[in-house]
């Protein structure tokens, strides 16, 4: 897999030569009691898919482990080049001088989707290559449906039927097989329905089960991680809503390594990312990019890149926000009646179905199943969100802001709190218990405010034990249980330090292991911004200096 990350790196040298070119109290109780109902758990997208000869298959996230690959080798450094010139010739000759990006779009669509391999689908969207679900999670589900698990113990855990999925294909067929799965789990339990906790990619499958098949079978639903009303990760960047911020970057760094050893980015490129943010480097290179070939370079690598990566798989579809689903399809498959609309036509018309079941019925869903089952949401904040976005400063956790993984809270940014006069309306009207204690989240606007809980400081992939207690407490009660039914409050905290969670007061609210400082990252006087650059300036050379092991000595 080094060729892997060898070519990674030469695309993302590639994409910069263009670039420029373009000029505490007491911790939460970790307990749960047993339920007489059975849970369904339906993972996001995280578990590994296999070739036609069950050889495991890089998964999107693998991909940043790739950067920390090492060993060099003449091959490698032969393919480096290669990819290199594959992406960088037909831009600087056929781009730049004779204005046709044609063959430069499609040699870097080619380069990243032989990194991505068998992963992706045909243009149909469908599997043509015989990838899909492990051997091993098959037989998984096999055997959980041939005994009820309840029995020896007395009750149903969490995760004793965990419904495994190919979670790039079209949640239509997905959610047909999740509700082959209820019906096997109720038949081999003998319970008439099953509750549902999702998280992630899969509350977009929850989500699409209940718009087909309704609340029959539902005793519960739960939704931890939420991105089945949108999220911005994906949302945004092929939506064109970009927005290259170096702080964000930094933020994002820092996070990342709090929860990953192997995310380790020299501190020197942190400082000269905020040297460039700081000179005003990246808004002149986004100013220029916009007013010369933001058309044809920025549409067109979008469409490259999706195409060769997320865009194949029609549940990824699923992510996107209703707000942003027109501007994403243009910028991927280009306007109506391009050479791409047809190539990829069977591909749309699955998009398009969800879109029109799905998404743009997501109140009525979430009310059908309020209505008739018992629901619980959980949302999660406290980290960078991505930083090559618009919403980069939106209180959320990397992947998607808390406004849209609560369906609907109202929330500051990571800048500042929500108002006085705000708070103060708010408690007038006899809603301050929903406000909280960071000040940073309204949960009173929330689709179901007295069904919603919030954690700090988790970012999108770390699921806390005080998560699944509440979810599966919630959804497998014998009534509808709210934020003052429980011991857990509704806004908790997670500390990574001491990996535990907390019930979140206003001494213990302050998570972010950085800081976001609106005069700082964004001066609005010349002084204070010729400040600010000075400031930075002397930290990049100080910096510069330690790389180089150079040490200044003042007599």
């Amino acid at each position: 897999m080094k060729k892997t990350g060898k070519k990674l790196l030469a695309l993302l040298l590639s994409a910069l030569i263009i670039v420029s070119a373009a000029v505490p109290a007491f911790a939460m109780a970790a307990t749960r009691t047993g339920s007489k109902v059975p849970v369904v758990m339906i993972g996001g997208d995280g578990d590994k898919l296999a070739d036609k000869d069950g050889n495991y298959l890089m998964r999107w996230s693998d991909v940043f482990g790739k950067l920390s690959e090492k060993g060099e080798d003449e091959e490698g450094s032969s393919e480096i080049y290669k990819s290199v010139a594959n992406v960088l010739l037909p831009f600087l000759i056929d781009g730049l001088l004779i204005g046709n990006y044609d063959r430069y779009y499609e040699n870097l669509q080619k380069e990243i989707s032989e990194m991505f391999g068998d992963l992706l689908l045909d243009e149909n969207g469908e599997v043509s290559n015989g990838s899909g679900l492990a051997q091993r999670r098959i037989a998984e589900m096999a055997s959980d449906l041939s005994r009820d698990s309840k029995v020896g113990k007395g009750y149903y855990g969490f995760y004793d039927y965990q419904f495994y999925y190919d979670w790039r294909v079209d949640p239509f067929k997905t959610a047909d097989e999740l509700h082959a799965y209820i019906q096997a789990v109720k038949k081999v339990t003998g319970s008439p329905k099953v509750a549902i906790i999702a998280r992630c990619l899969g509350t977009v499958i929850a989500t699409t089960y209940v718009a087909k098949y309704g609340t029959d079978d539902l005793y519960g639903l739960g939704l931890d991680g939420a991105v089945s009303n949108g999220a911005e990760i994906l949302s945004e960047p092929i939506s064109g809503k970009f927005k290259l911020d170096g702080n964000a970057i930094n933020r994002f760094i820092i996070d990342g390594k709090l929860v990953n050893e192997d995310f380790n980015i020299d501190a020197f490129i942190g400082e000269t990312m905020e040297l460039l943010e700081k000179s005003g480097v990246f808004d002149v290179v986004t100013g220029i990019t916009k007013e010369t070939i933001y058309y044809v370079v920025i549409k067109g690598v979008t469409s490259a890149l999706s195409l060769s990566t997320f865009c194949t798989w029609p549940s990824f579809w699923g992510i996107i926000k209703e707000e942003d689903f027109d501007n994403a399809m243009e910028y991927v498959f280009g306007k109506e009646g391009s050479e791409k609309r047809t190539k990829y036509a069977g591909l749309i018309e699955k998009i398009n179905h969800y879109d029109s079941a799905v998404r743009k019925h997501i109140p009525e869903i979430m009310n059908n199943v309020n209505n008739n089952a018992n629901l619980a949401i959980f949302s999660k904040y406290g980290v960078q969100m991505a930083p090559i976005i618009e919403s980069r400063n939106a209180v959320g956790d990397q992947f998607v802001s808390a406004k849209y993984s609560s369906f609907g809270a109202t929330a500051s940014d990571i800048y500042s709190t929500l108002s006085d006069e705000y708070i103060a309306n708010r408690i007038s009207e006899g809603k301050g218990k929903y406000i909280s204690p960071d000040k940073q989240i309204d949960a009173s606007t929330c689709m179901f405010p007295d069904q919603t809980w919030f954690i700090k400081g988790a970012d999108h992939g770390d699921w806390q034990d005080v998560e699944h207690n509440v979810l599966y407490t919630v959804t497998t009660a014998d009534r509808q249980l709210t934020i003052d039914d429980l011991d857990c409050t509704q806004f908790v905290i997670y500390d990574y330090k001491a990996d535990d969670c907390f019930p979140m007061t206003e001494e213990n609210c302050d998570t972010y292991y950085w800081k976001a400082e609106k005069q700082r990252d964004e001066p609005t006087t010349n002084a204070s911004r010729l400040l600010v650059f000075l400031t930075t300036f002397f930290r990049w050379f100080k910096s510069l200096f330690e790389k180089l092991n150079i040490k200044i000595k003042i007599k």
